[in-house]
């Protein structure tokens, strides 16, 4: 009887974890769908969201006189504002989380192209950046971006809470100031390549790998051949390019940086980040916009890009690995916290 109670229990909890990973994935398929149900152009009026937030407190610690008193100044102030347009400059919040291939890249061209139609040199775009780095090409394409406002002679602020490292910081360094959290990560100016080689277990398997190329460097390491000195030192060749390219941006937008001391590849800390001149100022977010706000008229700007189920639920693949990886760097860096 024992026995056969634990052979039900043990096909009990298989049935179960059946069922629960089904509807694990039904849950995000429907939420990728709620999220790509649309596709447009999203414009946010903080300066009401701020409001509200105040309103909402105040209404919570506030008597009920105080509460009609705080209102009736509200709507005197909608009164006059609906009569006067804004005399405020405006600034417009776009918001990038990278990953590895940027692909925010693609909304982020939307946000630029609309907010360029319509800002002036009184204005200003704060990006609220948030990049571990990854693919050169997709972080270049994606600096380009924000070069394009640069170019426009708009001020360009970026806002760096977390992360702006290897690619995220090659497009922080195109800001006109980068204002960074003291904790925040920055730098990691270097280029990296790495790349697994199955030779030695495709030949003890008895398996030949065949490699056709036109072209004396159009393949140099492989996986799945054997690589030569020769190949190694191409590869090294091409990455020591990179380095270049990446430096040659990083000085052209902050010349006053010391490339030899921090383009080799190490990341630094805000405040040790602000003495070396990779940020400007220590300052979250938060703080920024919490400055501005009785200043500009503040909008938050986003671009939502609809995509196919396919692509939405390889996208949530995607995010888990790369939500795996930034818990990599979340390990890597507290581990060096005091305990």
């Amino acid at each position: 009887m024992a026995e056969f109670l634990a052979e039900y229990g043990l096909f009990l909890l298989k049935v179960i974890t059946i069922i629960v990973g089904i509807v694990v994935v039904i849950i995000v398929a429907a939420s990728a769908g709620r999220k790509a149900s649309h596709e447009g152009l999203e414009v946010e009026d903080l300066n009401s969201r701020y409001k509200a937030l105040s309103d909402a407190l105040l209404k919570a610690v506030s008597t009920k006189d105080e509460q009609k008193k705080v209102a009736k100044e509200r709507k005197k102030e909608e009164k006059a504002e609906s009569k006067t347009p804004s005399k405020k400059p405006r600034c417009f919040v776009v918001d990038f989380k990278g990953d590895l291939k940027a692909s925010a890249v693609s909304s982020l061209r939307e946000e630029v192209s609309a907010i360029l139609d319509v800002a002036t040199s009184d204005d200003e775009v704060i990006i609220r950046l948030e990049n571990h780095g990854g693919i050169v090409h997709e972080h270049g394409l994606a600096a380009s971006q924000l070069a394009r406002i640069r170019d426009r002679e708009i001020p360009l602020v970026v806002c760096v809470d977390k992360v702006a490292a290897s690619g995220g910081y090659l497009m922080a360094c195109v800001a006109s100031k980068i204002y960074a959290a003291p904790f925040a990560i920055l730098g990691s100016i270097g280029v990296l390549a790495q790349i697994p080689n199955f030779n030695r277990m495709l030949d003890s398997h008895g398996v030949d790998f065949e490699q056709i190329t036109a072209g004396k460097y159009k393949r140099s390491v492989t996986m799945f051949g054997k690589n030569t000195e020769e190949d190694r030192a191409k590869l090294k060749e091409e990455l020591e390019d990179v380095h270049v390219l990446f430096k040659d941006a990083v000085a052209k937008y902050r010349p006053d940086l010391d490339l030899d001391k921090i383009a080799t590849g190490e990341h630094w800390y805000g405040t040790r980040a602000l003495e070396l001149g990779l940020a400007d100022e220590l300052k979250t977010s938060d703080e920024l916009l919490g400055e501005r706000v009785s200043s500009h008229d503040l909008y938050l700007v986003s671009y939502k890009v609809k995509m196919p189920l396919q692509k939405r639920l390889m996208a949530n693949v995607e995010s888990a690995i790369e939500k795996a990886d930034a818990a990599g760097w979340r390990r890597k860096f507290e581990s060096r916290l005091p305990r």
